[in-house]
């Protein structure tokens, strides 16, 4: 790790422990001991909102295996019960995505997903019912591939779509090791109670 890599992660940590809760955008680690409802709404918005086309969006979770089955069971609810529509009308989180080429990266996205055995828990089609038909509108995802190798593809690679990535870690040093070996660290946060 970069001497400012290792700096940064002292500074998120202190920070973590002092208002337990950083800006929350392109990867995100939750503790064993963070604020749950805090957390789950903070990581829904940053993965929805906007359909994912944020450069910030949250495209990688980390879950620390003590808390994951809650989180994800909560983090579902939420996606289940988000409504699609236009993004000019006050209140809607979802829009479309912007154009067809974004759909087809959703669309190859979610093909490879499928093709690494990677577990959809929710999402990962595209809405059918009428109006929403006749857009760019898609489901918002939950994954989790098998492998965390930072080198493949779904953990590399930007989508500018709401597909979200889980890995479990047990050790803060490991989940650390898997954010920063990927090339687009431009903004992570870590949510925890203690100082880690």
């Amino acid at each position: 790790m970069s001497s400012w890599a290792a700096t940064m992660v002292r500074f998120c940590l202190f920070t973590a422990s002092w208002s337990k809760l950083i800006t929350l955008y392109q990867a995100s680690i939750v503790m064993a001991d963070a604020d749950l409802s805090l957390a789950v709404h903070s990581v829904f918005f940053g993965a929805v909102g906007t359909a994912g086309q944020r450069c910030t969006s949250t495209r990688r979770l980390y879950l620390h295996r003590n808390i994951a089955s809650e989180f994800l069971e909560r983090l579902q609810k939420l996606y289940a019960d988000v409504k699609p529509g236009d993004p000019l009308v006050q209140g809607t989180l979802l829009g479309p995505l912007h154009s067809s080429a974004a759909l087809q990266t959703y669309n190859n996205t979610i093909k490879h997903l499928r093709s690494i055995d990677a577990e959809i828990l929710i999402g990962g089609y595209r809405y059918t019912e009428a109006p929403l038909d006749a857009g760019n509108f898609v489901q918002p995802t939950i994954a989790i591939p098998k492998s965390v190798n930072p080198e493949e593809q779904i953990w590399s690679t930007e989508t500018f779509a709401p597909i979200l990535n889980i890995a479990i870690f047990d050790d803060l040093d490991e989940v650390i090791g898997w954010n920063n070996a990927v090339p687009q660290v431009k903004a992570s946060g870590v949510t925890a109670d203690s100082k880690c």
